[in-house]
């Protein structure tokens, strides 16, 4: 009864506000940025703020499926909006790395080539172009049984962006490890094991 209230009143919410608030965070890094709110580095510190931030939405859009399936709590219709919010971080997670902080073509593609967290964060990236470029109704009706298949790809891409996580933060880190327990738990989840049985409806 109570899952029933809250998806009556979770239905009420226009998925352009779940945008619209996801979206506050970027103005608000770069004005901290400008004003000095991010440290001695703010150049890294808004890299690594952009970048946890994705990996937050990451983490809420896998969350949707178990929501639904053990409380009953159902979201689905702000999925995309989290993952096109998602991109959006990511993109600026990248964009910020590019123009602000490594400024060289030559040393870009040495550090993806030398370095493997970035190797790991630059393929999750392409992984999710297809993704955002497909995230639209025309997109679904278009690929149709296809397009499921594609958005499987989130199931690489999460994990990847986690191990990056990890891998950038040297040495023993509690945090990106604590992300990368919770994104294995979510995923396991889904397994059909661990799924609960569907009633069966009798005449």
């Amino acid at each position: 009864m109570l899952a029933d209230q809250v998806n009556t009143a979770v239905r009420r919410i226009p998925v352009w506000l779940v945008y619209c608030l996801g979206l506050l965070p970027a103005p608000w890094f770069l004005y901290l940025g400008l004003t000095g709110g991010l440290g001695v580095e703010p150049i890294k510190a808004l890299e690594h703020e952009l970048g946890l931030l994705a990996l937050q939405i990451m983490v809420a859009g896998l969350c949707i499926t178990p929501l639904r399936r053990y409380a009953g709590l159902n979201l689905l219709r702000f999925r995309r909006a989290l993952g096109v919010l998602c991109f959006t971080y990511v993109a600026l997670h990248l964009l910020v790395w590019l123009v602000l902080d490594v400024q060289s073509l030559a040393r870009i593609w040495a550090d993806i080539v030398k370095r493997p967290y970035i190797t790991i964060g630059m393929s999750a990236f392409v992984l999710m172009i297809p993704l955002a470029l497909t995230s639209n109704d025309l997109s679904v009706r278009k690929l149709g049984p296809l397009w499921r298949r594609l958005h499987k790809l989130t199931y690489v891409v999460v994990p990847l962006g986690a191990i990056h996580f990890v891998m950038l933060r040297k040495g023993f880190q509690l945090e990106p490890l604590v992300y990368l327990l919770a994104i294995a738990v979510l995923l396991a989840l889904r397994l059909p094991v661990l799924a609960r049985p569907r009633r069966v409806s009798r005449a």
